[in-house]
């Protein structure tokens, strides 16, 4: 069994932004080299997430508004209080949606559906420089 781990450097826009870093992760497989095992990808922060959707326009504007029904961003949050930050909304979504995300891989290709992307959710409330970790365990 081998290890290999990758670091990848994202400039995102915030306000639940979402981003495709399927071509990411399956760069982070070239490199490695392994070809069956799992690929682990983390976004090291509390202010965003990583899953998987169809990346198109309808279905990023439908995640996008139910993430805004289920942690509205104009309500009270006792971190905005507490910090001034006023991102007290992109916490509770990231802890939400989660940090991080494990996909197969056999062959050396990822094992998602034909109409399945990995996104990064930015939900800051301001742009950000971020670092997305794929760590793949295999051989």
């Amino acid at each position: 069994m081998t290890v290999r781990t990758y670091r990848e450097s994202v400039k995102t826009q915030g306000e639940a932004e979402v981003l495709d870093i399927t071509p990411l992760a399956q760069k982070a497989l070239g490199k490695s080299a392994l070809q069956n095992g799992v690929l682990n990808a983390f976004v090291p922060g509390s202010t965003a997430a990583i899953t998987t959707i169809e990346f198109e326009s309808g279905a990023v504007h439908d995640l996008r508004a139910a993430i805004e029904r289920i942690a509205p961003r104009a309500i009270h949050y006792e971190h905005d209080k507490r910090w001034g930050d006023m991102n007290g909304y992109s916490h509770v979504r990231a802890a939400l949606m989660k940090p991080g995300l494990a996909i197969p891989f056999e062959g050396g290709e990822l094992l998602l559906g034909t109409w399945q992307q990995l996104v990064l959710v930015d939900f800051d409330n301001r742009p950000r420089d971020r670092e997305v970790i794929f760590q793949l365990v295999g051989e």
